[in-house]
């Protein structure tokens, strides 16, 4: 008698034990169906849809990479490596100078007044055969016009202007171009200069629709490199280099050529796919041809066909 008390106390642990078990087995297996609720949905139809692309979407030369609307997956198609990247550096360069001095939509910005030094950085590139704009001492520029200038006629000299009014000096401003690529996950990136002309300004296909996708969120630069012209106090109008703007759904993005690039371009197409609109962000390097623009243009249009024809298939 003297040890039933002990017994009943031992018995409520041993209850209390057991409830405390099943409770957590009950814990464990509610998070053990969400997470395979969470594995299951992450296998989407869009991503097998991904997977299925026959490589004949792909340019048959260089690299291309390309985003879908609604996926966070970059496809990347095959031959991604390092390669000199033209005036495609100049993405990053809006990017960063819309990042520190955001406008909206409607708005000009500060104005930036050009200097007997930036005349003499034109002329000096201007006998390098460099894209320039030409300028004036004394010239005063616009947030606006400036980007105008550096995203369509493609102007060096600007961005040297752009990078120097927001950073300081050249330097910083690459600094911190090459930062902001790391943060974005750009690994096989790396800037030297804020206009690509340098050809150790280098990157991949895959790389560059990364900051292409993020800069196209900015409403100030999809609807900069979705203008055909504009009009600036010196050069007076100077147009877009994307002649594909306004055909085949092209709404942007950016044009590159030199020798070492080859032609590039990062471009932006929204096609109606299977009673949908589909929106499609991609960047062709490396293309070849007499004319290197016209080749990087001519392979992103044929590689929107060949996805968007692809998509239209494959559709349930």
């Amino acid at each position: 008698m003297t040890y039933s008390k002990p017994a009943r106390t031992t018995t409520r642990r041993i209850r209390i034990r057991r409830i405390r078990v099943a409770g957590l087995l009950v814990v464990i297996a509610a998070i053990a169906s969400l997470s395979y609720q969470l594995l299951a949905s992450s296998s989407s139809p869009a991503a097998s849809a991904i997977e299925a692309l026959p490589s004949t979407v792909w340019p048959a030369h260089g690299q291309a990479a390309f985003v879908q609307a609604g996926q966070s997956q970059v496809q990347a198609g095959p031959n991604q490596h390092t390669a000199a990247i033209a005036s495609l550096a100049k993405v990053m360069t809006a990017y960063l100078v819309l990042r520190d001095h955001p406008l909206a939509l409607g708005q000009d910005g500060p104005t930036i007044t050009l200097t007997d030094a930036d005349v003499a950085d034109t002329d000096r590139r201007r006998g390098q055969d460099e894209s320039v704009v030409s300028i004036a001492a004394g010239e005063q520029l616009t947030e606006r016009q400036a980007l105008q200038a550096l995203l369509l006629p493609s102007a060096n000299n600007i961005a040297a202007v752009l990078a120097r009014w927001d950073a300081g000096s050249a330097d910083r401003f690459v600094a911190r171009m090459n930062a902001t690529a790391r943060s974005l996950g750009m690994t096989h990136t790396r800037y030297t200069d804020p206009s690509g002309y340098d050809d150790a300004t280098v990157s991949t296909a895959a790389d560059q629709v990364r900051i292409v996708d993020r800069a196209m969120r900015l409403p100030v630069f999809a609807s900069i490199v979705a203008t055909p012209s504009a009009t600036l106090p010196v050069a007076g109008t100077v147009h877009n280099t994307n002649t594909l703007l306004g055909h085949n759904g092209f709404v942007g993005v950016k044009t590159g050529s030199d020798d070492a690039a080859g032609g590039c371009f990062a471009f932006r197409a929204i096609r109606w796919i299977d009673g949908k609109r589909t929106t499609i962000t991609g960047v062709v390097l490396g293309q070849s041809g007499h004319d290197q623009i016209a080749a990087g243009l001519a392979a992103a249009d044929a590689m929107v066909d060949r996805i968007a024809g692809h998509r239209a298939v494959k559709a349930p």
